[in-house]
């Protein structure tokens, strides 16, 4: 039976492919078909996704994507990209009357300015293959404030802006470009909020109507972002919170 939902052929990069959502999307990429290029800036653990990896034909390289002269020679290196998935981000929780110049520019110089000036960079270069498909991760936190959020929840929604803008600029070589927008995942990133918060892990799983969400449930979205499947879906925002946001209007 032919089907659009696979990757059978194409080239994909995923970032921050070192752990949770991002070692989760390569390994999918993989099970569907695809060659995979990761990248991460721990080497250990990027190795260890690498030999979860199914098939042949993937890549492994260390890169900081922060790190300007890294984050070129690593764009020089690729092949043409059929697809990327922007998972490298950081969590750091500032409350407001405590953020200054420096919680700014460490957190948004990861979550944004290297997003930005990778996939802008790819691009110039002609990296990217016509109608391919750029994916980047969001959080439901861009429109769901909490406290010490401020800055994640800024570079989350200035993400989602930029994608929309790489969607109308890029529609004329069939580039597609769209956000992932997930709430709490079961990653270890969840279970150092967790602990962080005045709340058991059931208490605060009780505000997830069908629960707290796990890896392969954003992996499946991106596979369909990347696949032929979503051909006409491009500057949009997927919201994955198991009904979260529901329990909060």
């Amino acid at each position: 039976m032919s089907t659009p939902f696979h990757l059978t052929n194409k080239t994909i990069l995923v970032t921050g492919a070192s752990s949770g959502i991002g070692k989760q999307v390569a390994i999918s990429c993989s099970n569907m078909g695809a060659k995979v290029h990761i990248t991460g800036r721990d080497k250990n653990r990027l190795n260890d996704t690498f030999k979860l990896l199914s098939g042949s034909g993937h890549q492994q390289a260390i890169c900081d994507m922060v790190n300007e002269s890294e984050r070129t020679a690593y764009i020089e290196s690729l092949p043409a990209l059929d697809g990327i998935v922007h998972c490298a981000g950081i969590i750091t929780p500032f409350p407001v009357k405590f953020i200054e110049a420096k919680q700014i520019k460490a957190l948004m110089e990861v979550n944004f300015e290297s997003t930005v000036l990778l996939v802008s960079r790819l691009l110039k270069v002609k990296k990217m293959n016509k109608n391919s498909s750029i994916v980047f991760i969001s959080s439901v936190s861009a429109n769901s404030p909490y406290i010490g959020g401020a800055m994640y929840s800024a570079s989350k929604a200035a993400v989602e802006a930029y994608s929309r803008n790489v969607a109308r600029e890029m529609s004329g070589s069939g580039i597609r470009s769209n956000c992932i927008a997930p709430a709490m995942i079961d990653t270890p990133i969840y279970e150092d909020t967790i602990r962080g918060m005045n709340q058991t892990a059931e208490e605060y799983s009780s505000k997830y109507p069908l629960g707290i969400g796990k890896p392969e449930d954003v992996a499946n979205a991106a596979l369909f972002l990347l696949s032929d499947a979503s051909r006409w879906i491009t500057g949009t925002n997927m919201l994955l919170d198991g009904g979260y946001t529901l329990t909060t209007l």
